[in-house]
């Protein structure tokens, strides 16, 4: 599969085509000779074997790109990426492309750092020296950028077709049409894959397993330490994951100023004391622009009777809606 920078018209009216700026995403590189081991031992996902690419060349699949988490000692994940092994050259040293949310790529890489010491490994934050884009489609059909670094995303169901979404990175040098309506589509389509991304408002509020994390393969069980890693496996195998993401919906008048970002707060119509959960990610349908779609993080016993409210006991109410995945339960 092959990409092109650049939108054609017809792609900026095309719910199911469409290249979009995504001013917040960032990048981080991890290379040099340790980098595998080291990060081996940092992250959720084991990152040993995947395949080295060449730039240009677009990653696919579980052998070439992963879904990483980095946790606090306490098991909470400060950051959440997906990860590609893209060295400068073919037989340069490996370098590892983590693609993550940008207001937390500096303070991730920075405490990366901390965890380098003799370790042959250097690691930055080149949020700014790089342009990320996505691309969305049922068709990909252009050419190579021989500078660019790509990885294909899972693919996500949008109104019976299957989307296609690819991540790019290139020089901030190279010049993009800007188009709200794709970026709306793109925030869209990743809401819809139930497949979590974490951001400064979320940092540390979440075990992997109360977003799915574990179900859509960002963890492996089977791999050696790192920080957080008791924690979470004492969760999957004590069977106490009483909090799971979820896929809502619910439609706002214009004028309102309900805030539906990331980290707002919900709560549970019979008990206005306590949040039961949390605002995930969030997007405009684009096609429907009173329609907002969330992922949000929430109590299990909550959904068995009443409602899930946003923002207070007295805010709009949230209408579930099913996953596109089956949970990994032990």
């Amino acid at each position: 599969m092959t990409i092109t920078p650049k939108n054609t018209p017809n792609a900026l009216i095309n719910p199911s085509f469409g290249h979009a700026p995504l001013s917040d995403w960032g990048l981080i590189f991890v290379e040099g000779v340790d980098a595998a081991s080291f990060l081996q031992n940092q992250l959720t996902n084991s990152v040993l074997g995947l395949k080295r690419l060449k730039p240009g060349e677009i990653a696919e699949g579980p052998a070439a790109v992963r879904l990483v988490g980095y946790c606090s000692p306490k098991g909470r994940l400060l950051a959440s990426a997906w990860l590609a092994l893209i060295p400068q050259s073919e037989q340069g040293e490996d370098r590892f492309a983590l693609f993550i949310s940008k207001d937390i790529a500096a303070s991730t890489a920075k405490r990366l750092s901390m965890f380098v010491l003799r370790s042959k490994v250097k690691v930055s934050d080149v949020s700014d020296a790089w342009h990320i884009s996505g691309f969305y489609g049922s068709q990909a059909d252009a050419a190579n950028a021989t500078d660019s670094l790509a990885l294909r995303m899972p693919d996500v169901l949008y109104q019976d077709q299957s989307i296609t979404r690819v991540l790019i990175a290139t020089p901030n040098a190279s010049e993009y049409s800007v188009d709200g309506a794709a970026l709306m589509q793109w925030n869209l389509l990743e809401v819809l894959s139930a497949i979590p991304r974490i951001v400064l408002a979320t940092q540390e509020q979440f075990v992997p397993q109360m977003i799915n994390f574990e179900s859509v393969a960002g963890v492996d069980f089977k791999k050696g330490c790192y920080p957080g890693q008791e924690i979470v496996a004492r969760s999957q195998y004590r069977g106490v994951i009483k909090r799971r993401l979820q896929i809502a919906g619910f439609n706002v008048d214009p004028s309102s100023s309900i805030s539906y970002a990331p980290g707002v707060e919900l709560f549970h119509s019979d008990d206005a004391s306590q949040p039961a959960g949390m605002v995930v990610l969030s997007a405009i349908d684009p096609q429907e622009p009173d329609s907002i779609k969330l992922q949000i993080e929430c109590k299990l016993e909550a959904l068995e009777h009443g409602e899930i409210q946003l923002g207070s006991v007295d805010g709009p109410v949230l209408k579930m809606s099913l996953l596109p995945y089956q949970l990994i339960e032990i």
